[in-house]
């Protein structure tokens, strides 16, 4: 199917005509002098995450709701989202008294809908995906007379959506060598691009999509609208399956370059965005910065002023927690490696001093077989090259090391899994410690003890705070556990027995 003919001027003039400051604001362009100065230029962030809403998806519902007709506002409005659309039409709704029915997907967080029905919309939960609520939402306009309005494919839309990069020329001292831009359906980068285009052509647009939801890039490459046969859900302001059919017909005309990143990299863009602002921004609305990043990392990004948007801040709670786990990985700032070790006393201090005063965030250690132990270990690295550094370390201590920091298996399941029963033949104690976060504190426990005790469970993990927990699980062979804790006293760490503790009980004694 040929591309629906888009009139960019006309887009231009809709943009420069959009009504969307009856409720959305004009969001600053901010300049993160840290990020500036490590990726050597100057990096602008365009703060969309500041709306009430806090989502640029509110400047495209209100430009659509202000443009309806007095009739079109009594039948009122409906639309499919799970996510910053719906807010930003309920919002719209809202502002221009009209009735708003959202179609959302049984899957969605309690904390979404919520959201929408606290700013006054109705919610169907419809089906397990978008494409159902959408269907449903369809049908609902067609028997009710409600107005559809489509998240990204509509022209009023998009021409909201325009005015962030009307704002971007009109706040930047100079023009911008490239803007950077988020993708899901293409909303976003076709108004912008059309703007920025018409204004300033030598400024480069640059889309920024997830590596497993590439909507745009694969329709680009196709030459055609093409489906994804599996959509990433992480970034999930931008899971989008297909691109719209007048967003693809946009970006082919203003589009420069398209980036994917991988998750990571998108964990430690928030990262980035959460030291330069104090904000905790969602996936999507780091994707930008996530791109640019790996462009500086590729020695291909353009010189000059760079605009990254920020286009939301709608994470849910329970996901920080794993996006600050990726982050460090997503950075290069972390290596996670496996290690074999012999099973005997003294092998385990050999190893620790083989890594150094290196910080570890992360150690699993669990007892197997009499002859050789495996460990799992997450540092941090100051540079690149200190991967290297650390399996020559390992090598030259007889340590054979398999890095895993890019084994999605080992990311995702294994660090948590670590783990089995140690052998009955021999007693083994358990306890909880506090260690402080300081290089050599392991070391100097381990130097405390003497090597009549095997270790044989270990687990230690940074979680940013000044004192690290750790379990630790001894063998006690002549069951002289006195003598044992008289010498864990001498290490001075804060320490609590955790044999009894029913969870060791039922997962981890032999």
């Amino acid at each position: 199917m040929a591309d629906p003919v888009i009139d960019l001027a006309d887009l231009k003039a809709r943009i420069d005509a959009a009504d969307v400051y009856g409720l959305a604001k004009e969001t600053p362009c901010e300049l993160a002098v840290k990020l500036s100065a490590e990726l050597g230029r100057n990096v602008w962030m365009k703060r969309e995450d500041l709306q009430d809403v806090f989502s640029f998806k509110v400047r495209g519902a209100t430009n659509r709701v202000a443009s309806l007709t007095d009739a079109e506002r009594k039948a009122g409005v409906c639309a499919a989202s799970a996510g910053n659309h719906a807010q930003g039409l309920a919002a719209a709704a809202a502002h221009y008294k009209t009735k708003a029915v959202i179609f959302m997907p049984i899957t969605t967080p309690d904390i979404k809908v919520s959201a929408v029905q606290s700013r006054g919309a109705s919610t169907q939960l419809v089906g397990e995906t978008y494409d159902e609520a959408c269907a449903a939402a369809i049908d609902y306009a067609k028997n009710t007379g409600a107005v559809f309005i489509h998240p990204f494919d509509e022209l009023d839309v998009i021409a909201g959506q325009g005015t962030v990069g009307k704002e971007i020329l009109a706040q930047m001292p100079v023009a911008p060598a490239a803007v950077y831009v988020c993708v899901g359906g293409g909303g976003l980068v076709s108004g912008v691009g059309t703007y920025v285009k018409a204004v300033s052509p030598q400024t480069k647009i640059i889309s920024v999509e997830p590596a497993g939801a590439a909507t745009l890039k694969t329709s680009l490459d196709a030459g055609i609208r093409t489906p994804l046969n599996s959509v990433d859900g992480f970034a999930d302001g931008v899971a989008v399956k297909l691109i719209g059919e007048n967003t693809l017909a946009i970006a082919k005309q203003v589009v420069d370059d398209c980036v994917l990143v991988t998750n990571d990299e998108i964990s430690a863009a928030v990262k980035d965005i959460f030291e330069a602002t104090r904000t905790v921004v969602e996936p999507a609305g780091a994707l930008a910065l996530a791109g640019l990043r790996k462009q500086v990392r590729e020695g291909t990004a353009p010189e000059g002023d760079i605009v990254v948007t920020i286009s939301g801040a709608n994470v849910n709670f329970d996901r920080i927690g794993n996006i600050v786990e990726r982050a460090e990985l997503g950075a290069g700032g972390e290596m996670l490696f496996a290690a074999s070790i012999p099973e005997k006393p003294g092998a385990f201090i050999n190893f620790i001093r083989a890594l150094g005063a290196r910080p570890v965030t992360e150690f699993n250690y669990r007892y197997a077989d009499s002859d050789e132990a495996h460990v799992l270990v997450g540092i941090k690295l100051r540079a690149a090259e200190d991967r290297d550094d650390v399996i020559t370390a390992m090598s030259q201590a007889g340590i054979s090391v398999t890095d895993l920091s890019y084994d999605k298996l080992a990311k995702r399941h294994l660090r948590h899994m670590v783990g089995g029963h140690a052998g009955t033949d021999v007693r083994e104690v358990v306890y909880q410690f506090e260690f402080p976060e300081r290089p050599g504190a392991l070391t100097d426990f381990l130097t405390a003890l003497d090597s009549r005790w095997n270790i044989s469970l270990f687990h230690y993990r940074n979680h940013g705070s000044a004192w690290g927990q750790v379990l630790c699980g001894f063998q006690v062979p002549e069951n002289d556990v006195d003598a044992l804790e008289a010498a864990l006293q001498k290490t001075g760490f804060p320490m609590t027995s955790e044999s009894g503790n029913v969870a060791y009980q039922y997962f981890l004694k032999g």
